[in-house]
């Protein structure tokens, strides 16, 4: 049984696998192959789907809903749980307490934080000339680009609280663009990881943080003018 809850956009799990290769399986292209990980490349051969089955407009968005999906798996021989799905861009918010701290091991660099990052403006309809160079400034000076040895901070004065599962106090800042727990919890982005330490997760809450925080705009125009630690030309701050 596929759970339409997981199969959303940016989730990495084997529910988005199994589509995906019923995807493939139909004739629809998804160069990386059945990665499990829900990106553009699965959206666009899930749009093909949706068209296939004859949906229009709107309505073809690549945006798995519980009719097409249902159709998908009547194909491919798996069935369709749509009970606990939440639609795309309704509020995520969590409690700390949901808020969990497995590493996914994602990757580093700079190529994989534009590639991240381009995700994370999708998500939440920031424009990736704006978010994309803002975000990954914000990784280089955070987390070295989410260097493995750079992923939570032990030592500043948010580092305290309980132990928790990742084996360091629970407010200690985690992440590519190191958020706290409470931060991520309070501006996590619906239908993503609720670890921190998922690079679009981490992306998306801090593009939610910053505009509320400092009042960055929707597209992101201003982004590196009102946060110095997204601007390169201006010396890192803390945000």
């Amino acid at each position: 049984m596929v759970a339409l809850s997981n199969v959303r956009f940016g989730k990495t799990n084997d529910d988005v696998r199994v589509v995906q290769k019923a995807l493939i399986a139909r004739g629809h292209s998804i160069p990386d192959g059945a990665t499990g990980t829900f990106g553009v490349q699965t959206k666009a051969a899930y749009r093909a789907e949706q068209l296939a089955q004859g949906f229009k407009g709107a309505d073809a968005d690549g945006i798995p809903g519980c009719t097409s999906l249902t159709n998908l798996g009547r194909q491919a021989g798996f069935t369709v749980d749509c009970t606990g799905a939440t639609a795309p861009g309704t509020d995520g918010r969590l409690t700390v307490r949901q808020v969990t701290y497995h590493d996914p091991d994602d990757d580093s660099g700079e190529a994989a934080m534009r590639r991240y990052a381009r995700t994370a403006c999708e998500l939440t309809g920031m424009d990736p000339r704006f978010g994309v160079p803002a975000l990954v400034t914000i990784t280089r000076r955070e987390s070295a680009y989410n260097a493995p040895k750079q992923r939570v901070n032990t030592w500043d004065s948010n580092a305290r609280g309980p132990i928790v599962s990742d084996g360091h106090r629970q407010n200690c800042s985690r992440g590519a663009t190191q958020c706290i727990p409470s931060t991520f919890a309070a501006y996590h982005q619906a239908n993503t990881a609720t670890t921190p330490y998922d690079v679009v997760a981490d992306m998306c809450a801090t593009i939610n943080y910053v505009r509320d925080r400092y009042h960055v705009n929707r597209s992101g125009s201003n982004f590196a003018a009102r946060v110095q630690q997204a601007d390169p030309l201006r010396p890192p701050h803390g945000y």
